[in-house]
């Protein structure tokens, strides 16, 4: 039988378009078609053949799952392919007495004309649709939930736009960096923004348009040589590409691109000066007269040493001391930490109690950036003071010019190695580790812990090996 007569040719896409008087004769409800399509010599119809197209069967249902009594529901069409269904919601509402099942029409409705109408009108899309998919070979591929989605973009195309759109938003990498950010802590968090405010003077608006696969290689490149003007620093300028290098592995990760700028992009840090004091160092510090204003953070730095070089953060939101120990989950790693609190640390927490908090630093100081701030100031002008001419100008000769509390973590884990503590404990004690499968099944022995640090602070502060 030839069916060239109950099709036209659409002039926006050339395919074949059946009217609803074809599908109908073509595709009743209950049975399953096999059409060959073949636009040369036109269209054929065989009754028994296996052929390209498996044409998917299409039937309204009412949905009364959930609705309660005398109340409208919603009319959907339910798509059967490959013993799978799945449902497209028509914008019409009907009640259980406007709606014969077996006739596939609507019936006492005020409107009912024109709401068969509409609801032929759908069917005739939704069985070009699926016609069209299987002339294009893809309607055999596709599972129900699939055929579902597809269809629902098509009569709708306001969705599709915005899945377009959030498509795009996806793979968009100013979209993800800063969503990635968001995720971070509030000090990561603020690292990462610098980077993004870096990559805004670098290219301004024109970030918001690049996709992971524009952030090339030789964008990098030139993105660091832009950096360079500024922070003259390699391990600087790493630190900012370490960040974009995170965004990437977390999108390869979510399978948003496949794109890797660093593979051969290098991003190791540079050897520095080490930033620690000696054990000579470090007693002349611990012990020299200060100013006044200046005790508290000479006081502070030495029990940040006490506490195996404990971040300022970590110190800043210690709350309390449990069983001899404070413990924390770091704010750097998220990990567990716990540190036996030595008599010697004890004392100068005794000194500084807070109210709510461990240490009054937390009650005194806006957050823990404000505190971090005054005493790395504090700590660089604490050396040999004078003062000159009629206004008493201070004059100073700092001990350590470009000292920082970090200087406690690097030089009580330099000690610690010079004291032959093996490096595991010292790894442990500084935090660092735990990645490992082994590392999940075991618990390390803080008892070794415990004893590097005494041993540490035996040797700085006594001078006993």
């Amino acid at each position: 039988m030839s069916l060239r007569k109950h099709l036209y040719r659409s002039k926006k896409n050339r395919k074949f378009v059946p009217t609803y008087r074809t599908l109908a004769h073509l595709c009743p409800l209950d049975v399953q078609v096999d059409v060959q399509v073949d636009v040369q010599v036109g269209v054929q119809v065989s009754d028994t053949i296996a052929s390209v197209l498996s044409m998917a069967n299409t039937r309204f249902y009412l949905d009364e799952r959930g609705a309660k009594p005398n109340t409208p529901r919603v009319l959907k069409v339910a798509i059967a392919h490959k013993g799978s269904s799945a449902l497209v919601s028509l914008s019409l509402k009907l009640l259980p007495n406007q709606w014969d099942g077996k006739k596939q029409r609507v019936v006492n409705h005020p409107d009912q004309m024109l709401t068969n109408v509409y609801i032929s009108s759908i069917k005739q899309q939704i069985d070009t649709i699926l016609l069209n998919l299987a002339n294009e070979g893809k309607l055999g591929t596709m599972k129900a939930s699939e055929i579902r989605s597809y269809i629902d973009l098509e009569l709708n195309p306001e969705r599709a736009e915005a899945k377009a759109e959030e498509e795009r938003k996806a793979k968009s990498f100013a979209v993800r960096f800063l969503k990635f950010a968001e995720s971070k802590s509030a000090s990561t968090r603020g690292v990462y923004m610098q980077t993004y405010r870096r990559m805004i003077a670098f290219v301004g608006d024109e970030l918001q348009k690049l996709s992971f696969e524009d952030i090339t290689r030789e964008w990098i490149g030139k993105f660091e040589a832009f950096l360079a003007k500024t922070a003259p620093s390699k391990n600087a300028r790493n630190i900012h590409l370490r960040n974009i290098r995170a965004v990437f592995n977390e999108a390869i990760d979510d399978e948003i691109t496949t794109a890797y700028p660093f593979r051969r992009y290098d991003v190791r840090p540079v050897a520095t000066r080490k930033r620690n004091l000696k054990v000579e160092d470090l007693r002349t510090l611990f012990d020299y007269p200060c100013e006044e204003y200046a005790v508290k953070y000479q006081d502070l730095f030495k029990l940040m040493f006490m506490l195996i070089g404990i971040n300022a953060i970590d110190l800043y939101n210690l709350k309390k001391i449990v069983d001899g120990r404070v413990s924390f989950n770091r704010s750097k790693t998220h990990r567990l930490y716990s540190i036996k609190v030595e008599p010697e640390a004890l004392e100068i927490i005794n000194k500084y109690r807070g109210k709510g908090w461990l240490l009054d630093i937390h009650d005194r100081y806006k957050n823990h950036q404000d505190f971090l701030k005054k005493m790395n100031d504090a700590l660089k002008k604490i050396g040999p003071m004078k003062r000159v001419g009629r206004g008493g100008k201070k004059v100073r000769e700092p001990l350590f010019p470009e000292i920082s509390t970090y200087w406690a973590r690097h030089s009580w884990a330099t000690i610690a190695a010079s004291l032959d503590i093996p490096r595991d404990t010292i790894a442990h004690a500084l935090g660092h580790g735990g990645n490992t499968v082994t590392d999940i099944y075991i618990d390390f022995d803080e008892r070794k812990v415990d004893e590097a640090n005494r041993k540490v602070l035996d040797w700085v502060l006594y001078g006993k090996r």
